[in-house]
């Protein structure tokens, strides 16, 4: 047979030699049934085989969303086979290789596996099979449909409309693999989950979920997002949509609107959000969509699942950047705070405590909002993901932490941020395309890609061993953050360094955080 083509399930795929002829690429291939018309808002159904040869050389279409990403394909009303998955590959792989199944970013809302970030090439040149995967954004993936009164099947065993079911479009993803990685040169044995942002907080949620559990070994996450719903708020949620759609917010009236119409519903929501500051937590950052701890699919909260010892036999490997929120406030997408008043009213809509306030102020009026900025970007990502590293510890977990802070001057005297989203560039060893220039402030230098190198040499490790290449956090560690290995460029001074958050403040915050 054909190298380049591939046996699955479904039916055979032909995939194509990236640059450089050692690795092979096949992209856009269905692991799950198209989830609208009859499916919509349920389970995924498992793909329609095809017969012949698939093409595989162009990404599936994206999710329902109304994002436009430099790079990537933008959605278009009509797309609708958007579970589809994309495999690189050592050629010839010779072997079961260690595999790394990626799950994109994107406040549960926008995102795809066509990224120019997430091209798997480099890390399949490290010797790891990768894939990539669409799945289910916003309310079709994780807004919350109200079962139908006295409807079959909509009892609290078995519903009909689950809640997350961009989660459990993962986990089927995640048996694709299992069931065909080993025609791509995988072994099934020996898979690693890794996800940034919400697609971090989707690994720690799969791993806690039932029907997760011996689909992976190992899990990545880098800056994994804090906030949850309760299902209470993810009904008032729905309510809100429903009423900016005009329907009522019932299975039907829900069902009633077209994917175009739910996004745009979603859209004025969230502006409503944005311009009003009496709206409370919800007004800084308007994210609609979160994990939604239910009775069924994600019954408790993940970090008490994993202190209690849930994932025990997962390795884990942690990692946030120092300046997380900074990208948030360069592309606008949260409110600007330039007041005390401001401030401190930030501080009660998410029920902060005024010492830990205090550790963020400054005294030059002039960086106030650099505060407000560090302590936001460590309430929602770095607070959560060193408590994320201690709960999977005590629960007998293996834990290994990081922080990536790779920062340095541009010409005019800006400085290039460690913030969120940086890091995957580097990670997945993809720092030349143009589109990333804005995420890594410019062209890369020599030492940027010698650090692109490190960062993928332990992801690579990490997936074949479990060991990226330092220690693992103990238990009776007095810090975690003092184990953390830092991500910097070889030319930056140590003094570049931003001071680790003051952790013994955060005590009075709950985690993980319930919005609104």
């Amino acid at each position: 047979m054909d190298d380049d083509v591939f046996e699955t399930t479904g039916g055979r795929v032909r995939g194509f030699r990236v640059t450089g002829d050692d690795v092979v690429a096949a992209l856009g291939i269905p692991y799950a049934a198209p989830p609208f018309g009859a499916d919509r808002f349920r389970e995924p159904r498992p793909a329609v085989p095809w017969s012949g040869v698939r093409d595989g050389t162009e990404f599936g279409p994206v999710a329902p969303q109304s994002a436009e990403l430099p790079g990537a394909p933008s959605w278009s009303p009509g797309d609708e086979d958007v579970l589809t998955v994309n495999v690189w590959t050592p050629a010839p792989s010779g072997g079961r290789l260690p595999v790394l199944v990626w799950f994109h970013g994107g406040a549960y809302t926008f995102g795809s596996s066509a990224q120019p970030d997430f091209d798997g090439t480099a890390l399949a040149r490290a010797g790891l099979v990768v894939v990539t995967v669409n799945y289910r954004l916003g309310f079709e993936g994780f807004g919350h449909v109200p079962a139908a009164p006295d409807a079959p099947g909509s009892g609290p065993a078995t519903p009909a409309f689950p809640d997350n079911r961009g989660l459990l479009d993962q986990i089927a993803a995640l048996r694709w693999v299992r069931d065909n990685i080993r025609a791509f040169g995988g072994d099934p044995d020996n898979v690693t989950l890794a996800g940034q942002s919400s697609g971090a907080t989707s690994v720690i949620c799969l791993m806690v979920m039932d029907r997760a559990r011996g689909l992976f070994r190992r899990a990545v996450a880098h800056s994994p997002a804090s906030a949850f719903h309760t299902r209470d708020i993810a009904a008032a949620t729905t309510r809100e949509i429903a009423a900016a759609a005009g329907c009522p917010a019932t299975p039907g009236g829900l069902a009633s609107l077209t994917p175009q119409a739910l996004v745009e519903a979603g859209d004025r929501v969230v502006d409503a959000y944005r311009h009003d500051p009496d709206s409370g937590s919800r007004h800084y950052d308007p994210s609609l969509f979160a994990p939604v701890l239910d009775d069924d699919t994600l019954p408790a909260d993940p970090l008490a699942t994993l202190a209690a010892g849930a994932a025990r036999d997962v390795d884990l490997l942690l990692c946030h950047t120092t300046e997380e929120y900074w990208l948030l406030d360069a592309v606008g997408s949260c409110a600007r705070l330039t007041t005390e008043v401001q401030l401190n009213r930030f501080a009660h809509d998410f029920g902060l405590d005024d010492d830990l306030l205090d550790a963020y102020r400054s005294p030059d009026p002039e960086l106030l909002a650099d505060g407000y900025l560090a302590l936001y970007g460590d309430l929602l990502f770095v607070e959560f993901t060193h408590r994320l590293a201690e709960a999977h510890t005590a629960g007998g977990g293996r834990t290994y932490l990081s922080r990536f802070d790779r920062r340095r001057e541009r010409a005019d005297g800006t400085t290039v941020r460690a913030w969120h989203c940086a890091d995957i560039p580097f990670a997945f060893g993809n720092l030349d395309d143009a589109h990333l220039a804005f995420l890594i402030g410019g062209a890369p230098t020599a030492e940027d890609h010698a650090l692109a190198r490190r960062m993928t040499g332990a992801w690579a490790d990490f997936a074949a061993t479990g060991d990226p290449g330092w220690a693992p956090i103990r238990n009776d560690a007095p810090e975690t953050a003092q184990a953390a290995h830092v991500w910097t460029a070889d030319d930056q001074p140590s003094t570049d360094r931003r001071p680790v958050p003051p952790r013994a403040l955060w005590a009075k915050t709950p985690f993980p955080l319930l919005r609104p």
